[in-house]
């Protein structure tokens, strides 16, 4: 197949739609559904993702994508008790390192993930299927499905689910195009290859970088070059915990990833966990309460005549000392940037998610004062020399 009829483009007024190529045939082959023009960005976009991060890490990988950015994106590391509880999962038994992949892929940012368009590394199995199945999401891409993971994933959405497999040996041409108001933009495609040897230039006093340390940093640095810039990305323990996308400042950048990164970890929090939801809310649902009930906006959820239709049981306020002394537990978290820190405003919101090592290009005028500020808190920080902006 040559090209490929789409509904509309962006938005339902943009017609005529299609995906095409120029020469040969397409890569994908669309097994379930109507995919659209969005759902093909993000779903190549994200299956560019998965597959450099398995490259990287030689483990199965997941990406859920929104809006041609990822909400989250991991690698298949086995889950905690914890994890399986926050990321809802705990009833589904034995998970295979790809459910495990996607289980915190989609477990990251869970408000962010909720329609996402998922990409994976590997062929999909039935564990992971399972798993998608009760998800809201608006389709998948992958090299492959096992028979029984395909049936189950073409239950949802009434039969309509948006299921892409593609050619795993499939190389696009080093040179890429876009139109933008009628003029074409050519450029050579971003081949950056991304692994532990990126992160050898450690200006900081402090050196040492530990193989999981450098393993993370590879995740958020591959997690950047899809993501759109400006973009900062925090992971700890093999997945994207926060990532702040398509912000103008690089400290909103920081800002937001480092919230999304607390919020991920304020979800394990006894104070979190121990919430006693009435029957049958549904996760998303659960999500929601979760979210504000760890924000300032606690009250929305706690007031009296609102808390019972969410709660068995009225929860204590979450106090903002408890939650910043929760939150002072968090370490070792890595850190990657697209683009360089101009200031060390960027280190000081960095701390306190715990980051302990970074990842970034250097060459700012004001290179000296982010590596102090690294040296006064025993970061570890790494010059790439690679910026990594993706728009």
């Amino acid at each position: 197949m040559k090209e490929l009829e789409l509904k509309y483009g962006c938005n339902p007024n943009q017609k005529p739609s299609r995906i095409f190529m120029e020469e040969g045939e397409l890569p994908i082959t669309v097994l379930n559904g109507k995919p659209g023009y969005i759902n093909f960005m993000d779903a190549l976009n994200g299956w560019q993702l998965v597959k450099e991060l398995k490259a990287a890490t030689d483990l199965p990988a997941a990406a859920s994508f929104k809006h041609v950015s990822p909400a989250g994106a991991a690698v298949g590391l086995p889950l905690s008790d914890t994890l399986k509880k926050i990321y809802w999962v705990d009833d589904l038994g034995e998970l295979s390192p790809l459910a495990c992949a996607y289980a915190r892929a989609r477990g990251a940012d869970r408000m962010s993930s909720f329609g996402d368009f998922i990409s994976l590394s590997d062929v999909c199995d039935v564990p992971t299927a399972k798993m998608i199945k009760r998800e809201v999401s608006d389709g998948i891409i992958a090299p492959g499905y096992e028979p029984e993971a395909l049936e189950i994933l073409k239950q949802k959405k009434k039969g309509n689910y948006n299921i892409i497999q593609i050619d795993e040996n499939y190389r696009p041409a080093a040179v890429e195009h876009k139109q933008v108001y009628g003029i074409t933009f050519e450029q050579g495609r971003n081949e950056l290859k991304i692994d532990g040897n990126l992160f050898a230039n450690v200006v900081t006093e402090k050196k040492e970088m530990p193989e999981q340390a450098k393993r993370d940093l590879s995740i958020a640095m591959i997690t950047l070059k899809y993501t759109q810039s400006n973009s900062v990305c925090y992971v700890a323990d093999g997945q994207a915990i926060g990532i702040g996308a398509g912000q103008q400042s690089r400290i909103h950048c920081t800002r937001l990833a480092g919230n999304k990164a607390d919020n991920w970890f304020l979800r394990q929090a006894p104070q979190v966990l121990g919430l006693q939801f009435v029957d049958k809310l549904g996760r998303a649902d659960r999500d929601n309460a979760i979210d504000v009930y760890i924000s300032d906006d606690y009250m929305d959820v706690l007031a009296d005549g609102v808390w019972e239709h969410t709660f068995q049981v009225k929860p204590e306020v979450f106090t903002k000392e408890e939650k910043r002394a929760w939150l002072d537990r968090m370490e070792n978290v890595a850190l990657g940037s697209d683009a360089f820190f101009p200031f060390g405003d960027n280190i000081e919101r960095a701390r306190r998610s715990g980051v302990k090592y970074i990842a970034q290009p250097g060459g700012s005028i004001r290179d000296d004062n982010v590596i102090e500020a690294c040296n006064k808190y025993g970061m570890v920080m790494a010059f790439t020399g690679i910026r990594l902006f993706h728009h």
